[in-house]
């Protein structure tokens, strides 16, 4: 790194600069991005910067590393030439609805189409959002290929057990008005838990009532889409749509303590089946890893059920999580439905989720479910049922009992007595 490429002094940006007006002031929900106003939330030059936080979500540190190292210039700004998206999203209705859509920059994938002039200018603009194609190759899908659950149709899926998709990764951009709202809160109590709890990592958060846009240092989220992506603004398009939360230990590395990568799977099979039809399959899978209490929380917690004095047991499932956590559940899928927003959707025609906590979210943003899907007994894993028979307890959807299976020693113990 070049002592060119930085001052000598530590700029804070904690307050704002006497009499100074924004460069770029944000109108969250306009109809038009130029009006709306860009996302910038980089440091290369003083004054631009008009939201909380930095891009790139939980990788924000990383590219901090990449400075210190000497390997990256702290000033540098991607050349977006090409970067276009791959196939056209939006816009929709619920764009200019500032209530819709609070977790994301709805315009986070059309950064250098619409703020061209500004990046030529040496504004540092970034996209939140980037939309590719790709193809999936999942041995399960080969598995059901051979099984004739599917058929290969050469667009979706093809011959040698490959699935067609349009892939989105999406990074957290949080209006803060809206997302107090949307929980229930005031702006002023979400700014100061958000300071409080992140040990005062943002200090804009309670001195900056004037920057409404917060980039978070978390997880975001990655959409694929199975079909004719054309077909999105069309309301009579039949979709089919799995909302699955992060399992890496059971998505990536087939871990059989739960039902995660079964019914990803499941969820994959059936948007490709549904896209087939002539439908749109949805795929979105959203990084909150052990209910968004961490992978280490997670383990944490099998250690706990395994070693309870009666074994690991349906009635004790949740409690275990609460012990070790301190809450059930850290997800609250409040900010999930955002995604379906952006994608324009009003109707899921087939959900493929047992989840009360998501079919919750969704149809109190408005969004109607015609049908909802659990996963099929036969691929529950045996050392998944402990799980299965919590969440029916607990509200889960269900339409049906578990085959007989030697569970725990009992022969054909029904799931729906927990």
């Amino acid at each position: 790194m070049s002592r060119a490429n930085r001052t000598d002094h530590i700029r804070l940006t904690s307050h704002p600069e006497p009499g100074r007006k924004a460069a770029f002031p944000i109108h969250w929900g306009a109809a038009d991005a130029r009006v709306r106003g860009p996302i910038i939330g980089t440091v290369s030059r003083a004054g631009d910067r008009n939201v909380i936080g930095s891009h790139g979500g939980s990788y924000a540190m990383y590219r901090a590393l990449a400075v210190s190292a000497g390997a990256l210039d702290p000033i540098r700004r991607p050349d977006l030439t090409n970067t276009f998206p791959a196939a056209i999203i939006g816009p929709f209705e619920q764009w200019r609805d500032p209530t819709k859509i609070v977790a994301l920059d709805p315009w986070g994938h059309l950064v250098a189409e619409n703020f061209h002039q500004e990046i030529a200018e040496g504004v540092d603009i970034r996209p939140s959002i980037a939309v590719t194609r790709a193809r999936l190759d999942l041995p399960e899908i080969r598995e059901a290929l051979t099984a004739k659950r599917l058929r290969a149709d050469g667009e979706v899926v093809h011959a040698n057990g490959s699935v067609s998709v349009v892939k989105i990764a999406i990074d957290p951009v949080w209006y803060l008005p809206g997302l107090a709202a949307r929980f229930g809160t005031g702006e002023t109590e979400l700014r100061r838990t958000l300071f409080e709890q992140t040990a005062g990592m943002f200090p804009e958060l309670v001195t900056r009532p004037d920057l409404k846009v917060f980039l978070p240092p978390i997880g975001g989220t990655t959409v694929y889409l199975f079909g004719d992506v054309t077909k999105l603004p069309d309301h009579r398009t039949k979709i089919t749509c799995r909302v699955h939360d992060e399992c890496n230990g059971s998505d990536v590395f087939g871990s059989d303590i739960c039902t995660c990568r079964p019914y990803l799977i499941h969820g994959i099979e059936e948007s490709a089946r549904g896209a087939q039809e002539g439908g749109l399959g949805l795929v979105v899978y959203n990084r909150k890893e052990g209910r968004a209490l961490g992978e280490v929380t997670k383990f944490l917690v099998y250690n706990a059920r395994k070693r309870q004095e009666d074994g690991d047991a349906a009635a004790a499932y949740f409690e275990r999580t609460e012990c070790v956590a301190g809450v059930q559940d850290a997800r609250f899928q409040q900010l999930m439905p955002d995604t379906i927003h952006w994608l324009g959707l009003k109707r899921i025609d087939r959900f493929l989720s047992m989840s009360d906590m998501k079919y919750d979210a969704l149809t109190s943003q408005g969004i109607d479910i015609v049908e909802r899907v659990p996963i099929p007994p036969e691929l529950i894993p045996a050392d998944a049922y402990v799980e299965i028979a919590a969440k029916k307890a607990a509200g889960y959807y269900s339409t049906d009992i578990a085959p007989e299976k030697d569970i725990d020693g009992v022969v054909g113990r029904s799931l729906e007595k927990y």
